[in-house]
């Protein structure tokens, strides 16, 4: 089969690599399409490693059609699922414990539920079950208009929840307006602890962190959650632990590739309970910006790099 490689130079190869071997309670699927996300431009840089036993290609979610099963268990060959991934997923086949597959929403394509894995596992990880989201609270997201802010919003407005989120662009606000969200701050022109300021926010995603982490702590309800789950705006930050500790605020650090996979399986199992029927009805909605073929998967990592898009960028396999 076929993989996307990295070369010396961070180039990527679609390169003849040996197929996948299932172990126990693995299942092969033949993949169509694979979403991307900014881990893989952590791991084209050296920077992300996969975990122990995955591929060493990118690619964290899936969808395809299954060729090889256990001889039991829930999944048939000709199965069309949906897969969250340790990695490998920039491939034409990949081997994927058993539990961490779901069926594609009915009436959903595989363009679309390739781009359902890793952004809502992400999103209903960090928010329900880290940050304990209930009806009523006030959420803070930033980076909206990204495939996993698109995916936030929609579980947070979908949980009852009022959204307060980020974008750069007037283009991005009026997409994130679109989606649900009920305060949206541009931060090229808004202070965004200013604005923050104005709310008490129970729980905050936080992709960003940096230099204004501190100030906008300050700024969440007694008892809040904030959830750091990557640093895209920079590592460092200075905190007010006065502050901090007299409210009782929550700062907690996150990741959902490290988790055990009995974590991920309650994760995804949570996900195909809770929201599966509002997938399959339309209520919440894979927004894809752009699909390319494989073979073309640079030109789609520098579309996340520039931060161009407004949801999810997808390569095609098949």
């Amino acid at each position: 089969m076929h993989a996307i490689l990295i070369n010396k130079d961070k180039s990527l190869v679609w390169s003849e690599v040996p197929d996948p071997k299932r172990r126990e309670n693995e299942v092969i699927i033949d993949v169509h399409a694979a979403a991307l996300n900014r881990a893989d431009l952590m791991q084209r840089e050296g920077n992300y490693p996969p975990p122990q036993g995955w591929p060493k290609w990118m690619g964290l979610e899936v969808a395809g059609e299954v060729i090889e099963v256990p001889k039991k268990g829930r999944w048939r060959v000709g199965d069309k699922v949906c897969a969250l991934l340790g990695g490998g997923g920039y491939a034409e086949k990949v081997a994927v414990p058993a539990n961490m597959i779901l069926p594609i929403p009915e009436g959903l394509s595989m363009v679309e539920a390739t781009a359902i894995p890793e952004a809502f596992a992400t999103s209903y990880l960090n928010l329900c079950i880290e940050g304990e989201m209930k009806f009523g609270d006030t959420v803070f997201i930033q980076a909206g208009a990204s495939g996993l802010g698109m995916a936030a919003i929609q579980v947070a407005k979908e949980f009852g929840a009022k959204v307060v989120t980020t974008v750069g662009s007037e283009e991005k606000l009026r997409f994130v307006s679109e989606l649900g969200a009920d305060v949206v701050i541009n931060r090229r022109n808004e202070s965004i602890p200013d604005v923050l300021s104005k709310y008490s926010v129970d729980v905050a995603l936080d992709c960003v962190a940096g230099p204004e982490l501190g100030p906008c702590l300050e700024k969440m309800a007694y008892g809040g959650r904030w959830i750091v789950i990557a640093t895209l705006g920079g590592s460092i930050c200075e905190l007010n632990m006065l502050n901090f500790f007299k409210r009782g605020v929550k700062l907690i650090g996150s990741t959902l590739r490290n988790r055990t996979l009995e974590m991920k399986a309650e994760v995804l199992g949570g996900l195909e309970r809770q929201l599966w029927p509002a997938f399959s009805s339309g209520k919440i909605k894979v927004l894809i910006y752009k699909t390319l073929p494989i073979t073309q998967v640079e030109e789609a990592h520098a579309i996340l790099q520039n931060n161009e898009n407004t949801g999810k960028v997808v390569v095609l396999i098949k």
